[in-house]
C-alpha cells in the first residue's frame, strides 16, 4: 500500500466506560476533543509538538502513543513507515478516566487511514479491531471511534460495537479531580471473582441502563447502580468514592467514569437547574471555569455523536 497524501487531520472525542454497570462493554463519547495534525516527512525523523493536557509530561517521538498506533495503522496494510511531525492539542485530562489513551490510539489510527492511498483498507472494523488489540478492550475505543453511546462486545477474538439511539434528555456532565489514577492501578484492586448475587443484580442493572438511556432516562439512577467494580476501587480514589456515594444518596445517576477518578454523572434536560443545585451542594460552589474549592472541575460538554473525525489538509 503506498501513501496517498502527506498531511491530515483528526479530531477524536473524550470517552467515558461503564456507566456504572456496562463494565468493559458500554461507553459514551463526549464533545471534549483532541486534536492531531499529522504531516508524513520525508525524513525518517519523528517529532511530536503537544500543546494543552500531557503538555512537557508525553514522549515527544517514537513513543508517543499516537505515533504507535499509526505506525501499527501502516504496518497492517503495508504502507511505508516514513518521517512524522504531529502536532497535538489536547483537550482531554489525561489519567482521570476520560479516555485519553484510547482517544491517542483512535487518533493515530485514523491519521494512518487518510495517509493511505486507499483508506478502506482501515475500514471502522479494522481500526475497532487494532485499537483492541492496543487498548485491551474495546469500551473506550468504540465510543471514540463511532461516537453516541455505544455497547461494545467480542466474538471470539473479534470485537465488535454498537450505536445505541439515545434518549435527548440525557445529559453528560463529569467532574474531574486534581488526582490522577492509573487505570493499571484502579484494575489492580478487582477482585478475581465476585459472588454470583453480585454478579447476576449487575447484569440486570446493565439491560436497565440500556433501556433508560434510550427510553427511560428517569430510571437511570435505579440503572446505572452496580456491584462489580467501584466499591473496589474505592480505597484507591476515596474521594470520588465520597463524591460518587453523595450524589448518588440525593438521587443523581452518579459513577466511577472508566477507571477514575472523574466523576460521570448522567443528568436530565429536562430537569433544569436541579442538577446544578445539586452538584453544588456537595461539591460547594464554583468558579468561572468551573473549578471548585476542593480543586474539583465541571464539564457539561455534551454527547459527541459524530466520534472521531478525520481529514485531508490540502
Amino acid at each position: 500500500m503506498r501513501l496517498g497524501h502527506d498531511h491530515v487531520r483528526v479530531r477524536v472525542p473524550a470517552t467515558s466506560a461503564n456507566l456504572g454497570p456496562g463494565f468493559d462493554s458500554l461507553g459514551l463519547a463526549l464533545a471534549h476533543h483532541d486534536v492531531v495534525e499529522v504531516r508524513a516527512l520525508g525524513s525518517t525523523d519523528v517529532t511530536v509538538e503537544v500543546s494543552g493536557e500531557g503538555a512537557g509530561e508525553v514522549a515527544a517521538d517514537e513513543r508517543h502513543l499516537v505515533v504507535r498506533a499509526l505506525r501499527v495503522g501502516l504496518e497492517h496494510v503495508g504502507a511505508p513507515l516514513t518521517g512524522l511531525h504531529l502536532t497535538c492539542t489536547n483537550g482531554i485530562p489525561h489519567g482521570r478516566g476520560m479516555g485519553s489513551s484510547a482517544a491517542a490510539v483512535v487518533a493515530g489510527l485514523l491519521a494512518a487511514r487518510m495517509l493511505i492511498a486507499d483508506p478502506a483498507a482501515l475500514d471502522d472494523a479494522t481500526v475497532l479491531d487494532l485499537a483492541t488489540r492496543l487498548e485491551g478492550h474495546p469500551d473506550n475505543a468504540a465510543p471514540a471511534l463511532l461516537g453516541g453511546v455505544t455497547v461494545a462486545w467480542t466474538e471470539g477474538a473479534v470485537p465488535r460495537a454498537s450505536v445505541l439511539p439515545v434518549h435527548d434528555d440525557v445529559v453528560p456532565v463529569v467532574l474531574v479531580p486534581v488526582e490522577r489514577c492509573a487505570t493499571r492501578t484502579a484494575r489492580g484492586v478487582l477482585p478475581a471473582t465476585v459472588p454470583h448475587e453480585d454478579a447476576a443484580y449487575t447484569a440486570g442493572r446493565a439491560a436497565l441502563l440500556v433501556h433508560a438511556l434510550c427510553h427511560r432516562p428517569e430510571l437511570l439512577p435505579e440503572a446505572t447502580s452496580e456491584r462489580l467494580h467501584q466499591r473496589y476501587r474505592a480505597p484507591v480514589m476515596a474521594a470520588t468514592w465520597e463524591v460518587v456515594e453523595r450524589l448518588r444518596a440525593d438521587g443523581a445517576a452518579a459513577v466511577v467514569s472508566g477507571a477514575g477518578p472523574s466523576v460521570l454523572v448522567l443528568e436530565r434536560a429536562s430537569d433544569g437547574d436541579a442538577g446544578w443545585r445539586r452538584l453544588d451542594a456537595v461539591l460547594g460552589p464554583r468558579d468561572a471555569e468551573g473549578r471548585t474549592a476542593q480543586g474539583w472541575r465541571v464539564l457539561r460538554p455534551g454527547l459527541d455523536h459524530q466520534g472521531a473525525v478525520a481529514s485531508r489538509v490540502s
